[in-house]
């Protein structure tokens, strides 16, 4: 199982600007006894607490969390946790911890209405992905808030599984779509399942409701008048729920790599893929050298997923950090899903599809086993929120044959056994049959209508969110700008600076952003093989 996330080595090294100083001294008092820019009393309960929609959630501050790698950014954060209900319709019961961390504005005179972080995933750690945010400068002029959701790397309880990201190393040498690999799929989720149960005997509640609740008790927790959302990848379907079910008190929403709940599934998947897919095609065929280098790229890519799936190949390829040669089997599903995420170094692309239209398959190779073997793939991503949102808030709303369509319409020439396994969610509805969870109630799904204000914004070479989502959500968000960032890739505000232009300038003025750096964008320059 994968989730929807940018790749990882992109997490660590994202080209983005130098990171802004750090918040200034002073500003807060030691640890949180100081509320963050913008906090009021909160009339409604006693401080440190609130009903929210459980009852009695509680903040306490402390040190800052755990994380699996240093994070400049969180040095002079103020942190504590959040206590929640795990489930919240059940009063009286088990109660969870969300870490928590502040960091303050750049500047000493700075917006009283904070930003908070959505993270991707289902499973990423917000905690972890501050320097991110501050890398691209979200807080310029404002306090920027991260909470762990639940389940996540810096919460309590965590609910990991390093035997899966292990199998997803292991498979590196295995047919990606064969049946037998999927049972040693299945097989690796139910032990993840059985090491979870060992953590919590309520799967079910790790979810995007609860998650929802979760914010809107901890804004009620600071005593937080009014604050601005942000969310990427996955935290754009956990900002829209949120806008839906805790509209108050948000003053906007930027959301980035959209995913509305509505759609949410395989068949959007595949739709993502062809349109980040042709994005990336038509910019290579713009581009003389390009074109007149890889021509009919997009056919290429194609037959290659055909002749690929009929007749896999196997390489050996040396991996930084591995003690030998690694060996790496790539099928058409393999093919398909290393290109969601090779949009990110969209350069290179043309080149490493000719070379192994050519018999050369060491540069796919290379990175697909990079990414599976990285120490950033091990034991960081929460499955049990993943499986979480995908197996209540998916699968019970789209069956095996939705998502074979949903192909087929996307890609009509690509064989049923690689139409059948969705780009990052391979043998899906199999998992969640042995994850065994009841499904959500369909107000899960329900479209998100809206006035407040709101930045949906894509990448033009986004294959793993449709581009063309951000439209669909704007039509029920009466005041949303509609911006779609050119030649990057799965959430923009990771990888380019206008990107991160138009987020600053949104804060700033959520009805009217600055949106003049888009004219000034060009195509990446490819790469031409000799």
């Amino acid at each position: 199982m994968t989730s929807l996330r940018p790749p990882r080595h992109h997490r660590s090294v994202r080209g983005l600007p130098a990171a802004l100083a750090g918040a200034t001294a002073g500003l807060l008092l030691a640890g949180l006894t100081a509320a963050p820019a913008g906090a009021v009393p909160d009339t409604a309960a006693p401080p440190g607490t609130t009903a929210g929609t459980g009852g009695h959630s509680r903040f306490v501050p402390g040190p800052c969390p755990r994380t699996a790698d240093p994070i400049p950014a969180l040095e002079g954060a103020h942190c504590g946790t959040l206590t929640v209900p795990e489930n919240r319709s059940r009063p009286g019961g088990r109660r969870i911890t969300l870490s928590v961390a502040i960091v303050s504005a750049a500047t000493r005179r700075h917006e009283p209405d904070p930003i908070v972080w959505f993270a991707g995933g289902p499973g990423d750690d917000a905690v972890s992905e501050a320097q991110l945010a501050v890398d691209g400068g979200l807080n310029r002029d404002r306090d920027v808030i991260f909470m762990s959701q639940r389940g996540t790397y810096s919460a309590d309880p965590v609910l990991t599984c390093p035997n899966i990201d292990e199998f997803n190393a292991h498979a590196l040498g295995l047919v990606y779509n064969a049946p037998s690999t999927g049972r040693l799929h299945v097989r690796a989720t139910r032990a993840c399942r059985r090491s979870l149960t060992q953590r919590t005997t309520d799967l079910a509640a790790y979810n995007t409701i609860e998650s929802a609740a979760d914010y809107a008790d901890l804004r009620l927790a600071l005593g937080i008048r009014r604050w601005n959302v942000f969310g990427i990848s996955y935290g754009t379907d956990l900002a829209l729920a949120y806008m839906r079910t805790h509209p108050q008190g948000v003053r906007s929403v930027g959301i980035d790599g959209v995913l509305p709940p509505s759609i949410a599934g395989g068949a959007v998947t595949w739709k993502a893929a062809r349109e980040g897919f042709d994005g990336l095609f038509a910019a290579c065929a713009q581009e003389a050298a390009c074109n007149r280098r890889y021509p009919h790229l997009s056919r290429t890519f194609e037959s290659l997923v055909r002749k690929l799936e009929a007749h896999p190949v196997t390489t050996m390829v040396t991996v930084p950090g591995q003690s030998g040669p690694v060996k790496v089997t790539i099928d058409g599903g393999v093919l398909v899903t290393w290109l969601t995420s090779a949009t990110h170094v969209a350069a290179g692309v043309p080149r490493s599809i000719d070379e192994l239209a050519h018999g050369n398959p060491q540069r796919v190779a290379e990175q697909w086993a990079g990414g599976k073997l990285s120490p950033q793939a091990v034991g960081r991503v929460a499955h049990g929120l993943a499986f979480g949102v995908f197996c209540g808030e998916w699968t019970p709303f789209e069956s095996e044959a939705d998502v074979i369509r949903g192909g087929r319409r996307a890609f009509p020439s690509f064989p049923r056994s690689v139409l059948a396994n969705a780009p990052q969610l391979p043998f899906l509805h199999a998992d969640c049959r042995a994850w065994d969870i009841p499904a959500s109630p369909r107000s899960v799904r329900d479209v998100t209508r809206s006035d407040i204000p709101t930045l949906v914004m894509s990448g033009g070479f986004d294959a793993q969110t449709a581009p063309s989502n951000g439209p669909y959500a704007a039509r029920t968000l009466s005041r949303a700008t509609t911006v779609t960032v050119p030649y990057v890739a799965h959430v923009a505000f990771a990888e380019s600076p206008c990107a991160q232009s138009i987020t600053t300038s949104f804060f700033d003025t959520p009805t009217a952003p600055d949106k003049s750096c888009l004219a000034g964008l060009q195509p990446p320059r490819f790469e031409i093989a000799p």
